[in-house]
């Protein structure tokens, strides 16, 4: 599992590793690690030896990081420049390093010729807003010719504890972070300014908090918590889950809901609602019943919300739904239809599954503002409906009420934003609370499958959501591999 920590904790798990070790040990393992990552870069278009690269220094540590990294290449025969963006506050020491290993150091770019590699080392997690004026021409014309750019710690600009990024950023190939991640790297729209991830173990590990900020499933982690039926097992064991979607004018909605479940592993699948007609059609395993939702026969979760529209008789299934003393899953309409207090007083989980616009309406707020804030804004939801919450859209979050980590699905990808997508998704997560998981793992476990079923149904070509449906068996099969 990836774990990542505010800047206040990395701050302070710093502190306590510096006071055990010598001085510039840390300094030392970062920049050899950067060093070994630049060296990587390097050779996949060529080698080490000859190849020119560019450093973008700011003052501080993270810029000490980078001009020592410079000189460990300027040792290897590569010619190395750092441009410092505030020469009187570059670190000394990283500085004489890099002279005293071939290096050249200059307050301005100037003509820049051919690079094989940028290294931005302008700012670090410390760093708060946009990039000033000065250094966001720096990088415009330092990044011209296309280089391939490599961020130490975190791209330039982007805000390290929330993922947001409130001006110019710098937009990397790769970044190289040190002891742990940090929030901004695995949620957009700093992530998306990321690139691939590397990171750098410096011994902060035991000095770190046991709960971290934020965490993201991998794919042990996934198939540890998926549900493996027994021998023992019956339908019910597997679990029942109840869908409560649709209309005349959605009738897909039904349909793709409980293709979620079904592949999902649900023992059976109770529908209830309008669209039993189509959904007998496609799925003639379904359990359909006309009437309300709470008549329609034993379930251990319910998922209501997909397509139901703004009848009264939506309404009352919502309503009805979320007066049982099950596991409810509530989606799409049902957000605009639930009664918030209705929610809040349930004693049984409750998962809310709203995408950005849908979140800004519970809010209260613009929907650029949630996905400027994703972070901010699914714990907000969590908080003031007492529930679980799973924030869909470029980045998956999934925060739960109490003091939990928030949870950052890894699996997204943007063949997802169809129409339809979402329906699947709570069919899928459904039949994993009915399963008995526990509703963070469940939405957690859902949107993996999810995203995962998406990526080997598109392979990289458009996708339907019935084809993400059909393929989350296969995406189950992927993760027990």
């Amino acid at each position: 599992m990836r774990h990542a920590y505010s800047v206040d904790r990395v701050r302070a798990a710093e502190r306590a590793l510096m006071a055990r070790v010598p001085e510039g040990a840390l300094m030392r393992r970062a920049a050899a690690g950067l060093a070994v990552v630049c060296g990587d870069l390097l050779r996949r278009n060529g080698r080490v030896y000859g190849s020119r690269v560019l450093l973008l220094v700011g003052s501080g540590d993270n810029g000490g990081d980078t001009l020592y990294a410079g000189a460990a290449l300027a040792r290897r025969g590569a010619g190395v420049r750092a441009v410092l963006t505030a020469p009187d506050k570059a670190h000394p020491g990283g500085r004489a390093a890099l002279l005293a290993a071939g290096g050249r150091v200059t307050g301005a770019l100037g003509d820049i010729g051919t690079v094989d590699l940028v290294v931005d080392g302008i700012t670090g997690i410390g760093g708060r807003g946009g990039l000033r004026p000065d250094a966001e021409r720096l990088v415009r014309e330092a990044t011209a010719g296309r280089a391939p750019v490599l961020a130490v710690d975190l791209p330039s600009g982007v805000e390290a504890d929330t993922g947001q990024v409130l001006g110019p950023a710098v937009r990397a190939d790769a970044t190289v972070t040190f002891g742990t991640y940090k929030p901004g790297l695995l949620i957009d729209p700093a992530a998306e300014h990321a690139g691939a991830l590397h990171l750098v173990d410096i011994g902060l590990g035991p000095e770190l908090p046991e709960r971290p900020d934020l965490e993201a499933l991998q794919y042990a982690d996934v198939a540890a918590l998926l549900p493996v039926p027994s021998g023992e097992s019956d339908k019910y064991r597997r679990g029942v889950v109840g869908v409560a979607a649709g209309s005349e004018r959605y009738p897909g909605a039904a349909v793709l809901a409980v293709a979620g479940a079904l592949h999902g592993g649900a023992g059976a699948v109770r529908y209830a609602g309008p669209g039993a007609d189509a959904v007998i059609a496609r799925f003639p395993e379904t359990l359909v019943h006309p009437g309300r939702p709470s008549e329609a026969g034993r379930v251990q979760a319910w998922v209501v919300g997909p397509g139901l529209g703004d009848s009264s008789a939506s309404a009352t299934a919502v309503a009805d739904v979320l007066a049982s003393d099950v596991p409810v899953l509530v989606d799409a309409d049902g957000l605009r239809l639930m009664d918030a207090d209705a929610v809040r007083a349930r004693t049984a989980p409750t998962v809310l599954t709203p995408h950005a616009g849908e979140a800004a309406a519970l809010l209260g707020a613009a929907r650029e503002e949630v996905e400027a804030g994703r972070l901010g804004a699914v714990r907000e939801l969590a908080a003031r409906y007492r529930a679980t919450v799973l924030l869909k859209g470029s980045t998956t979050l999934v925060a739960q009420d109490g003091d939990t980590p928030v949870r950052v699905n890894p699996t997204g990808t943007s063949w997802l934003a169809t129409a339809g997508s979402g329906d699947v998704l709570s069919g899928l997560t459904g039949s994993l609370l009915a399963a008995g998981l526990d509703p963070r793992d469940a939405a957690s476990v859902g949107a993996y499958l999810h995203g995962l079923a998406a990526r080997r149904s598109s392979d990289g070509a458009p996708v339907a959501a019935r084809d993400v449906a059909e393929a989350i068996p296969a995406a189950w099969r992927d993760v027990h591999a």
